[in-house]
C-alpha cells in the first residue's frame, strides 16, 4: 500500500517525539565518555555543552524509517548507512579522529547507498533535457552525498542552526518529492524534519546539548540521499535545481570558508570563525537574532523551490503563463533580493562601519583604524 501523507506526518511526529524524549539522555551520556564541548574563541559557546546529541537524532530517524519505509533496497541500505555514519560520528565526537579517518567514514557511508540503487545516473538540466552521466554516475553520486555531509557538519557552529536549517530544508524536500511521486523519499524527508526539529526542543539557544558531527554527518546523509531519491533521479526539470536552492545557505558557507582557508593556504579542514553565524555575531548579533535570520533565509530559498514546482507557470511545452509567470519572477527575485542582502549585510558593512570611524573626531578611534584596517584585512575573503 502507497504510503500517504498522514503516514509522512505520523513518522516525522514518531521520530520528533523519539529525539526529543532521548535527547538528555544522549547530553548524559556525553558527560560519561568526556564527549563536552568547551568554550573556545572560534565558537558561540559560553559554556561546556556535552555533545553526541546526534545519537538521539539517529534513534528517531532510524525507528521512524524502519517502521515506515519498506524493508527493501534501497531503503534498507539507507539504514545501514545511517549506523555507519552514526558511529564514525560518534567515536569522531568523543577522540576526534584524523580528517582522513572521518573522510573515509564519511564516502563509506555514502556507497553503501549508491551501490544499492541511490545514484543519479540520468537526470533532466533546463534547456539541456535529459543528461546521462554513464559510468561516471556513481562516483559523482558519492561526491554529491559526502559534500553535502560536510556543508550541513561545516555550517554547525551556532545554537539550534545547523537542526533548523536541516529541518526547513526538509521539509521543502517533502513537498517536492510527494508532487513527483517519491512518496517513500517525501516520507524520510517528514522523518528528518521531526527528528531535527526534536533535537531542536533542546538545541534552541541557549543549548543544553549540540549534535556534534555524529549528528550533522547523520543528516547532511539523509539529506543528500532525500535530494537524489526524491528530486535529482526524477524527470521534473526542478529536479536538479531543487536541492541546490534549498540548500543554498550551508552550500554557501561551505564555499566561502573553504576558498577563504585555501587563499590564506590553511587546510580545508581547519577550524576557523569566518562562517556566517561567526559573522552576524561580529556585527553584533546575538545568537537567536542570527538563526533566525539564516532560518528566514533557507525559509525563503526553500519556499522558492517549492514554488517552481508548483506554480503552474508553463505547460512544460514552452507555453507560458502570463499571470503564473509573473508571480514566479516575483518569488525568485525576493528571494535574490534577500540573499543579495544579507551576503551585503555580512561583507558590506564593515567597511560601511569603518568609513564612520575614518571620519570620527576622537584621537582614540581615529589611533584605532589602522588596526580595524589590518583586522578587517584578515577576516574578509
Amino acid at each position: 500500500m502507497p504510503l500517504s501523507g498522514t503516514d509522512a506526518l505520523l513518522a516525522g511526529l514518531v521520530a520528533l517525539v523519539i529525539t526529543a524524549l532521548l535527547t538528555p539522555l544522549s547530553a548524559v551520556f556525553a558527560r560519561m565518555v568526556g564527549a563536552v564541548d568547551e568554550p573556545r574563541d572560534r565558537g558561540l559557546a559560553v559554556r561546556p555543552t556535552p555533545r553526541l546529541g546526534g545519537l538521539a537524532i539517529f534513534a528517531g530517524a532510524f525507528t521512524a524509517a524502519a517502521i515506515w519505509l519498506p524493508g527493501r533496497e534501497p531503503w534498507t541500505a539507507v539504514l545501514v548507512a545511517m549506523g555507519v555514519i552514526t558511529i564514525v560520528g560518534a567515536i569522531d565526537d568523543i577522540v576526534e579522529l584524523p580528517a582522513w579517518a572521518k573522510l573515509l567514514g564519511q564516502v563509506a557511508a555514502a556507497w553503501i547507498v549508491v551501490y544499492q540503487g541511490v545514484t543519479v545516473d540520468v537526470f533532466t538540466a533546463p534547456f539541456l533535457g535529459s543528461v546521462s552521466l554513464g559510468a561516471w554516475g556513481d562516483p559523482i553520486t558519492v561526491l554529491g552525498l559526502v559534500l553535502v555531509m560536510n556543508a550541513v557538519n561545516f555550517s554547525d557552529g551556532a545554537d539550534g542552526l545547523a537542526a533548523g536549517v536541516c529541518a526547513i530544508a526538509a521539509g521543502s524536500f517533502a513537498f517536492i518529492a510527494f508532487d513527483v511521486g517519491q512518496r517513500s523519499a517525501a516520507t524520510l524527508s517528514a522523518i528528518v524534519a521531526g527528528a531535527a526539529l526534536g533535537f531542536l526542543v533542546h538545541n534552541f539557544p541557549p543549548a543544553k546539548v549540540f549534535m556534534g558531527d555524529v549528528g550533522s554527518n547523520l543528516l547532511g546523509l539523509l539529506l543528500g540521499t532525500i535530494a537524489v531519491l526524491g528530486t535529482v533521479k526524477t524527470s521534473a526539470v526542478v529536479g536538479l535545481i531543487a536541492p541546490l536552492v534549498i540548500l543554498a545557505v550551508p552550500f554557501l558557507d561551505t564555499t566561502f570558508v573553504v576558498l577563504k582557508r585555501m587563499k590564506y593556504r590553511q587546510p580545508v579542514y581547519a577550524a576557523d570563525a569566518n562562517h556566517f553565524h561567526h559573522r552576524f555575531s561580529r556585527i553584533g548579533f546575538s545568537s537567536r537574532r542570527t538563526i533566525l535570520y539564516l532560518y528566514a533565509w533557507t525559509l525563503m530559498l526553500g519556499g522558492a523551490a517549492v514554488a517552481l514546482r508548483f506554480v503552474p507557470y508553463s505547460d512544460n511545452h514552452g507555453h507560458w503563463h502570463l499571470g503564473w509567470s509573473v508571480l514566479m519572477g516575483a518569488i525568485l527575485l525576493a528571494a535574490i533580493a534577500a540573499s543579495v542582502y544579507l551576503v551585503y549585510v555580512l561583507e558590506i558593512l564593515k567597511f560601511r562601519r569603518l568609513a564612520r570611524l575614518r571620519g570620527s573626531s576622537d584621537p582614540a578611534v581615529d589611533a584605532a583604524v589602522p588596526e580595524a584596517d589590518e583586522r578587517l584585512d584578515e577576516l574578509l575573503l
